[in-house]
């Protein structure tokens, strides 16, 4: 298959699969269980791993730390935002929250995704206590799947780049309420929307 029938076969596979993803949340809402169906499609999408040729989709060059974010597709709304992330083994994140509902899942590579749960009552916006409640690896045949307020820190693993697809409620640089958390000093911040902002194409 060459790379424009690629192209065309991955733009009709990914608009399918957000079609039932869109279905789901409105017939399900936003909860664990729909989140989990919006998984299984999406685990299904990225076990086409030849829609997501690592030449097409690489990481930053030369092992360096970040991530090219991809945008694959996004509703005129700006919801329903798909994109995939190609990071190389060695990168991490502050735990963080989303303020949207989210799936991730693998299309090869490994994440460690630490999920923390709040041990305070989170009245004090600029301070938190939390601790690590699971640990979820997030590769081929195994996803994960965040609740709007849920936390997590990412941490890329193994010996070769991630690319994982990111499923959001809404676009990540509409995102203006996100919050960072330390979990060794307490101290919250807040993400600068536009950081989020796809940071290596469109696809759509």
């Amino acid at each position: 298959m060459n790379t424009i029938d690629v192209k065309a076969a991955r733009t009709a596979a990914v608009a399918a699969t957000i079609d039932r993803i869109r279905e789901i949340e409105t017939s399900m809402g936003v909860t664990r269980p729909a989140l989990e169906k919006i998984r299984d499609e999406l685990m299904a999408l990225a076990a086409q791993e030849h829609l997501f040729p690592a030449g097409e989709f690489p990481p930053p060059p030369n092992g360096e730390k970040g991530s090219h974010r991809y945008l694959l597709r996004e509703d005129a709304d700006n919801r329903f935002a798909l994109y995939l992330n190609s990071l190389n083994p060695g990168n991490s994140t502050k735990p963080h929250d989303h303020t949207t509902w989210a799936v991730v899942v693998a299309v090869d590579g490994q994440e460690l995704n630490k999920v923390y749960e709040r041990m305070d009552d989170g009245s004090d916006p600029e301070r938190c206590e939390m601790r690590v409640a699971e640990e979820v690896m997030v590769e081929p045949g195994r996803g994960i799947c965040l609740m709007p307020d849920d936390i997590h820190s990412i941490h890329t693993m193994g010996t070769k780049p991630t690319r994982h697809l990111h499923m959001y409620g809404l676009a990540l640089e509409k995102l203006d309420a996100r919050r960072a958390f330390d979990d060794q000093t307490g101290i919250v911040s807040y993400y600068n929307k536009n950081f989020m902002k796809p940071t290596a194409g469109a696809d759509r």
